[in-house]
């Protein structure tokens, strides 16, 4: 029997390559999967062009990093780094994919970024998770539109006001754990990903920092950030949380 391209999840993260997940909303899947969700994860490439480590070495760093988050499944789709591209091609296998995981909620990359794939990764992502819902669209898999996309906007130097935060002050442990599984990438540095460089501030140490910053805007210890293009509803305004004065 065939194995599935990928099993049914209720959370997907999509990024450009293994790590980033884990630096932009790792302790969001962790509490998701925590909450009884289940969670995955795409990698679209095998970040085989990172000036350390390997592909293979980046591979075991990257399992490692999802059993700590209780990821239900994590594929890779195996496009190139530092090369990343959105064609007609990637498009349909990005789709397969989705339609594989049949989430319903998405979380992307922000639409900006400092590597190139980062940005493509976002675009990709989301004219995929459009086109897998196309009856007609010629993609592995039975149609499938998730219902939600979050644009994760973590580490953001621009001045993006979060649509909502996610308190992950009883995961950061977790999303600090799964972090330090890449020790080929980030021991002994000072940045990595969307994590601009800190003078001479260890990139764990400037994680933990831009989380609590977040965490500060819901009077929670720390937070990721995420960002709708549209409005968010609110059920009972009598309930909503987060003081204002």
């Amino acid at each position: 029997m065939t194995e599935p391209l990928a099993p049914p999840v209720d959370l997907l993260a999509v990024a450009a390559h293994r790590d980033d997940v884990e630096l932009l909303c790792g302790g969001t899947l962790a509490r998701a999967a925590a909450q009884g969700h289940r969670t995955g994860i795409l990698d679209l490439t095998a970040g085989e062009r990172g000036t350390e480590g390997s592909a293979r070495l980046r591979g075991e760093e990257s399992e490692a990093a999802a059993r700590i988050l209780g990821v239900t499944a994590r594929r890779n789709a195996g496009l190139p780094d530092a090369g990343l591209e959105n064609t007609p091609e990637t498009r349909r296998l990005v789709a397969g994919f989705v339609r594989a995981f049949r989430p319903r909620t998405v979380i992307l990359p922000y639409t900006t970024g400092r590597h190139p794939d980062h940005r493509i990764a976002s675009q990709l992502a989301y004219d995929a998770c459009f086109l897998a819902g196309l009856q007609k669209f010629d993609a592995p898999g039975e149609p499938h539109r998730p219902h939600k996309l979050l644009y994760a906007l973590a580490y953001r130097e621009d001045p993006v006001k979060p649509t909502f935060v996610v308190d992950i002050s009883g995961f950061m442990e977790t999303k600090m754990e799964a972090i330090r599984c890449y020790a080929s990438q980030f021991d002994g540095k000072t940045w990595g990903g969307e994590v601009f460089p800190g003078g001479d501030r260890p990139l764990y140490d400037q994680v933990r920092m831009h989380a609590a910053r977040y965490g500060s805007l819901i009077r929670r210890e720390y937070g990721e950030p995420f960002y709708t293009v549209e409005t968010m509803e609110v059920d009972d305004v009598v309930s909503l949380g987060v003081r204002s004065i």
